[in-house]
């Protein structure tokens, strides 16, 4: 089961390569691509997961520093972030850090997600399973 979720996995971080590949280098966007520990493979092209009577969106969390400039970065680029000033998240941001949350119900989420983890302040960008 396990090995089956790290090939789905694997070749949902593929297919988003692919669908993102324009204007980036194959390097930068497998750096990237690395960076978002999502299982895309399982996320509709609508940016839902489930069965099809109880499809729901993914939701997703990442720190950034703790400046309106790059709070003003991170929601040009996703729509759907809500930043948590002062909350830690289970991905853990530091005191000097911005907890944000953001989700996959939106146009293009894979771009969104690549341009999110694009940016070099960001390590990662973990499920949130808003606990």
């Amino acid at each position: 089961m396990r090995l089956r979720r790290l090939l789905a996995s694997a070749l949902g971080a593929a297919a988003l390569l692919l669908a993102c590949a324009g204007g980036r280098s194959g390097t930068e966007d497998a750096a990237a691509l690395a960076k978002v520990h999502l299982d895309l493979a399982a996320i509709n092209a609508d940016g839902l997961t489930g069965p099809a009577d109880g499809l729901r969106a993914v939701s997703y969390e990442f720190c950034i520093p703790a400046t309106e400039a790059a709070v003003a970065e991170v929601t040009a680029i996703d729509r759907t972030v809500a930043v948590q000033r002062g909350a830690r998240g289970r991905i853990g941001c530091r005191a000097d850090q911005f907890l944000c949350l953001g989700h996959t119900h939106q146009p293009d989420f894979r771009n969104v997600l690549l341009g999110i983890a694009r940016l070099e302040y960001v390590a990662a960008i973990e499920p949130f399973f808003g606990e």
